[in-house]
């Protein structure tokens, strides 16, 4: 290999390597060959020492690296969001990779892509992959779909621990008295008969106000406070998960075999990506702090009504013990040389939908003040761009330097009315010939995505990604009405067909936008006061971001929020749970849906990750298989073990 320079790994895609008509995305992921993920690593500006290698195309970097660049200031920090999402999508991971290609490998500016980790749930279900598409991807895309680096199956494994052990311990606690559970949570020691307390037991004790460290001079009501956790079955918050669409686990009984002594229970599974374990991976800052937010996880109540954390089941020490290696940010690239980084993936509606702090932070030292970190965050600006800056940009202390909304023609006629879309059917005519009528009305979404952006007082450029059937008068239509309410610019992009040349307009925006933003004394602000009370930031997000008249509040949900009042949550922000395919609460509701009422049906949270997540209608948590899933197409030549079908 050549030696290079720091951030010097571009190489521009040529002329006679864009084909048209666009082949397959792996028959393009296949076309270039990946650099050594070393040299990508040492052009970023990452040390020998600081690199896990899983092979030649990917790897771990480990978090002394933030440690060493402490003193680097950070670089201009790039969100990639979109209107609100259609069956015929709007192509944000696409538009991520394509912007940073341009950045990185057309105008030379030290740049990093931050984007999630996919489950492998919709990738062989009925989505795909996620690495982008056509001349925008990561690749190796069949390691960025399949498995990567085991961090998902690390939180799977974490979290079932979690799972088995309220189990056992309701078992226990069901078939023995207090100084038997006590006896055997501080046996004696087989030498010394003396009895000891774990480093994680004395958490409890603290949290429990005992002050006493020697196990025998506990009472037997200290021994009983500290021993009985006193489960109630009908209150455990957390089950099981797997990182399959399996609908047959959304409900099943567990403890029928006979030595479980008919202590049957009815529970379900989610699938991994639902885990709070994601969450916290994508919102923790260290290893200690991962090690504090996994402990503190609410996991079940216990009868009186009292939170059950995951140190109270002794388990906080194990699970960081398991994520220890998956908190490390996944190093790739793309098509064209850029180094991404690939780093958690948690659901964009009960979760927050971003990839993780670690990663962006890392990122955007290695990059410095004169580069670009551009991160994508997940589904309508309503849900993923609204949590990023509220949650994620809280926590991490960041501040973005500008926000790119992604949408289509087609997309935006579906919103104005169109004829309803079907997978796997041709459109109809409206969506691939000219209707301006129909543009127009649709652009309502992508504008009320823009003023809401807005108030986040970051600029907004909106990347209109072209098809070939849209026509320059529907690209016009866009641009203006953009221009009008708040967009500082609308520019068409093509990257799906010309990689990172067919962003470069859009990053020279991009870098105009950032450039006077940083001159401008009016810089980014949170949405809401953390401090205000549960309903006021509920209403805020509503009213403000949805456009709703206001909010109504089930009988359960009064009572959540009293109760987490109550328990000392006031102050986490607020996750909402809700449709992805609407503004407001009702996925039938398309376009800018006005006049309607957002009904609370109940609030959950998530201590660990540190957010509460009102839910606004049922949210599936594991999605089912469809009649004719991704994976009739996937396959592997066995001689050259090529992988073919993934999409």
């Amino acid at each position: 290999f050549q030696h290079i320079t720091k951030m010097n790994t571009n190489r521009p895609l040529t002329d006679d390597q864009l084909l048209s008509p666009v082949p397959s995305d792996i028959d393009i992921a296949h076309s270039v060959d990946p650099f050594h993920i070393q040299l990508i690593a040492e052009g970023a500006g990452i040390q020998e020492d600081e690199l896990e290698l899983y092979g030649s195309a990917k790897a771990k970097v480990k978090l002394s690296t933030l440690k060493r660049l402490e003193n680097q200031p950070n670089g201009n920090y790039i969100l990639v969001t979109g209107i609100s999402p259609t069956p015929l999508g709007e192509g944000k991971s696409t538009t991520t990779v394509g912007l940073a290609q341009a950045l990185g490998a057309h105008l030379n500016k030290p740049t990093f892509a931050c984007i999630r980790q996919p489950s492998q749930g919709p990738t062989f279900g009925i989505k795909g992959g996620a690495a982008g598409g056509g001349y925008s991807q990561v690749i190796p895309m069949e390691d960025f779909n399949l498995h990567l680096t085991g961090d998902i199956h690390a939180i799977t494994a974490a979290h079932n621990l979690m799972c088995a052990q309220v189990e056992a311990r309701m078992f226990h606690e069901s078939t023995m008295k207090v100084n038997g559970i006590f006896n055997r949570l501080c046996p004696k020691n087989s030498a010394t008969g003396e009895r000891k307390f774990s480093d994680i037991m004395v958490r409890r004790l603290v949290k429990l106000g005992i002050d006493k460290r020697d196990p025998e001079e506990l009472t037997f009501q200290e021994k009983k406070k500290f021993a009985k956790l006193d489960i109630d079955p009908d209150n455990i918050l957390i089950r099981r998960v797997i990182d399959v669409n399996d609908r047959f686990l959304r409900g099943i009984t567990v403890g029928q075999g006979k030595n479980e002594k008919n202590r049957t229970r009815s529970t379900g599974y989610d699938i991994t990506v639902a885990s709070e374990i994601m969450a916290i991976l994508a919102l923790t800052t260290s290893l200690s702090d991962m090690r504090e937010r996994l402990g503190a996880m609410v996991v079940a109540f216990n009868k009186s009504g009292e939170p059950l954390t995951a140190d109270d089941f002794g388990l906080g020490g194990a699970l960081t013990v398991l994520m220890k290696d998956a908190i490390k940010p996944n190093i790739m690239q793309t098509l064209e040389g850029t180094p991404v980084f690939v780093h958690a993936g948690p659901f964009a509606n009960i979760a927050h939908g971003n990839s993780s702090i670690i990663a962006d932070k890392i990122a955007l030292k290695l990059v410095g003040e004169d580069g670009y970190v551009v991160t994508e965050a997940g589904f309508g600006a309503d849900i993923g761009a609204e949590k990023f800056f509220d949650i994620k940009c809280r926590y991490s202390g960041l501040e973005p330097s500008i926000a790119v909304i992604v949408a289509t023609i087609r997309a935006l006629k579906m919103h104005g009315g169109g004829p309803k879309v079907t997978p796997g059917k041709p459109l109809q005519k409206s969506y691939i010939e000219e209707d301006l009528e129909l543009v127009e009305a649709g652009v309502a979404n992508l504008l009320v995505h823009i003023q809401n952006l807005t108030k986040f007082n970051v600029p907004v450029i909106v990347a209109i990604n072209r098809f070939s059937t849209d026509t320059d008068a529907e690209i016009e239509i866009v641009k203006r009405l953009s221009l009008e309410n708040g967009a500082s610019d609308a520019v068409e992009c093509n990257h799906f067909a010309l990689g990172g040349k067919g962003a470069q307009k859009l990053a020279e925006s991009v870098i105009e936008c950032v450039e006077q933003y940083q001159q401008s004394e009016d810089k980014f602000r949170f949405l809401y006061d953390v401090n205000l009370s549960i309903k006021e930031k509920i209403e805020i997000i509503a009213t403000e971001i949805y456009r709703a008249d206001g909010v109504s509040y089930s009988e359960e949900a009064d009572r959540k929020i009293a109760m987490f009042e109550e328990q000392g949550y006031n102050d986490l922000p607020i996750c909402m749970a809700k449709t992805h395919l609407s503004l407001s609460h009702n996925p039938k509701l398309i376009g800018a849906p006005t006049g309607f009422t957002v009904p609370i049906k109940d609030v959950r949270a998530s201590v660990g990750a540190g957010f509460l997540f009102p839910l606004l209608g049922d949210i599936s948590t594991m999605p089912g298989l469809p009649t004719r899933p991704c994976f009739y197409d996937i396959d592997i030549d066995t001689e050259t073990e090529e992988i073919f079908g993934l999409s």
